[in-house]
């Protein structure tokens, strides 16, 4: 009943919308969806722009991706247009041209900008369901710390955005709203890896061709919140992040780390990159490969350093993670779930690893031939807390052993494939895993900042796996996470779908990476390729 009473309040909400949002884009609406996140702000607190059209514009947008999708959790729009909202707008009749002390002063950083909110940050009068039946109809009664920061620098919250349950899926599916799909493909997902557990903002930009980050434990606003946000350009990304920090987090947020933005200064200096081309569980499949090295071919075209990397085993940091995610059984993830609901299969499959008695799991793992299948048996399992703090000090060896061999190296940068594969088909996450997703995760369990952004699309002839490939020997002597990952790529089916790239630095270290994905973003665009589907130009 609540899934079916949320969905009926989620349609009341898009029928709310006025008739033209329905409508095609104007030439106006172009022009305001064209705009860069700085020229928005500046005309929206000047007045030229009303916030009526900029959200015709981007309500246009949502009612768009809504259809295409399914990714809309709530849209706030209709309340801010009855400006019964219950956030703060600001008035918009100062220039925030004229001085960056202005802008602060009159708090118009985001003036006028949209903001989608993901489904586990808190906004007042809204649910915040994380996915869960069971927080249907349950308004929250006062907003995360980002959210005050967003209304009070003049952003516009205008939709929440689709979660699985519990933020844990390597889909986004769930009794509540059902199926979110890819964008370029319906018969695709849009990934959701948990709340930065593994890449809730990394994964869906890899996937969807956009731009997104995760930042360091503290650097922004965190409290029951998600740190990045993906789907910005670039440049927009760096822009943000730049005028939230302006708006002093760490005001809002006992969390945030007080640190100013710090201007990286990196351009037009030979960098040194890293490059991991196999995390050990799961080689990049063929279009995921390519767009690697035509990273690595432009960089080195630019003069910069480029180095093959062998890193400290991801495997071994993936399953501390593991074990420290799931320390209490999967108690407080399980408990907010109704017996009757149904889960995606990675999450039964979780489920059902927990449940099973120990004593059980060492008797399997004595006949499992594949490394993560035995780690998985022998290693996830409830936790006593001196095992716990066992697992907090192994956590800090592995990273310091990392920060040993990042200075021995002296990288600038890591890159890799953020996932050895484009999106995956839809229900096929079972045959993928959330293990697959080690690319992504480690960082997290290293605190290191990583970012994403698009470098090309999968191409149905130049990345297509021999047709004998599932029979070879080569595929045969794949672990059983690889293998999954492999049985599901299909490059014609999968033709045009986005593949991106993952800067990586260390921790804290946000504007750097933020500079570090423009140094890859434009030497990619010198060396001629293009992101069409056509490759060079």
């Amino acid at each position: 009943m609540n899934s079916q009473a949320k969905q009926q309040e989620r349609q009341r909400q898009f029928d709310a919308l006025p008739s033209s949002y329905h409508d095609a884009c104007t030439e106006q609406d172009v022009k305001i969806l064209d705009l860069s996140l700085s020229d928005l702000a500046h005309a929206h607190a000047s007045s030229s722009i009303s916030t009526s059209a900029v959200l015709e514009a981007y309500g246009k947008k949502v009612v768009a991706a809504q259809k295409a999708s399914n990714c809309i959790a709530a849209v706030l729009i209709p309340d801010i247009l009855h400006s019964s909202a219950p956030q703060l707008f600001l008035s918009t009749t100062t220039d925030v041209a004229s001085s960056q002390s202005s802008l602060l002063k009159e708090k118009h950083l985001l003036s006028g900008v949209p903001v989608s909110i993901k489904d586990c940050i808190d906004i007042k009068g809204y649910d915040t369901t994380v996915g869960y039946s069971s927080r249907a109809n349950k308004p929250v009664p006062s907003s995360a710390p980002i959210v005050q920061l967003l209304h009070d620098a003049g952003a516009l919250t205008h939709v929440k955005t689709t979660t699985p349950p519990g933020l844990l899926g390597v889909e986004t599916s769930s009794d509540l709203f059902g199926r979110t799909s890819n964008p370029y493909n319906s018969e695709y997902s849009m990934i959701e890896i948990a709340t930065d557990i593994g890449g809730s903002a990394r994964l869906p930009a890899h996937w969807c061709g956009v731009y997104g980050m995760r930042s360091s434990i503290g650097r922004f606003p965190s409290w029951g919140t998600v740190p990045p946000l993906p789907g910005l350009e670039g440049d927009d990304l760096e822009e943000f992040w730049k005028r939230v920090i302006a708006m002093k987090p760490w005001e809002y947020d006992h969390t945030c780390i007080p640190l100013s933005w710090r201007p990286a200064n990196i351009r037009g200096r030979k960098l040194r990159f890293g490059v991991i081309w196999d995390d050990g569980i799961a080689p990049p499949t063929p279009a995921c490969r390519r767009a690697l090295q035509v990273t690595v071919d432009a960089l080195q075209k630019q003069g910069h350093d480029v180095i093959d990397v062998t890193p400290p085993s991801i495997l071994e940091g993936l399953m501390i993670g593991f074990q420290l995610c799931f320390s209490d059984g999967g108690v407080d993830f399980f408990n907010a779930v109704y017996k009757d609901e149904k889960l995606d299969p990675v999450l039964t499959a979780t489920k059902s690893l927990l449940s099973l008695p120990l004593f059980l799991k060492s008797f399997l793992a004595r006949f499992a031939s594949d490394p993560v299948q035995y780690a998985m048996l022998t290693s996830v399992h409830t936790k006593s807390p001196s095992q716990e703090r066992a697992l907090v000090v192994a956590r800090e060896e592995y990273r310091a052993k990392w920060r040993e061999v990042w200075e021995h190296n002296g990288w600038d940068f890591l890159v890799c494939a953020p996932h050895p594969s484009p999106a995956i088909p839809k229900g096929t996450a079972e045959k993928v895993t959330l293990v697959s997703c080690a690319n992504m995760m480690i960082w997290n369990i290293l605190d290191y900042t990583a970012g994403v952004l698009p470098i090309t699309t999968v191409q149905s002839t130049l990345d297509a796996l021999p047709s004998t490939f599932l029979n070879s020997s080569e595929y045969a002597a794949m672990g059983l996470i690889a293998k999954g990952v492999y049985a599901v790529y299909d490059a014609s089916k999968m033709d045009g779908l986005p593949v991106g790239v993952q800067v990586v630095g260390r921790r804290l270290e946000e504007e750097k990476v933020l500079e570090g994905m423009r140094v890859v973003e434009e030497a990619v665009r010198a060396s001629g390729f293009s992101k069409s589907r056509e490759g060079c130009v």
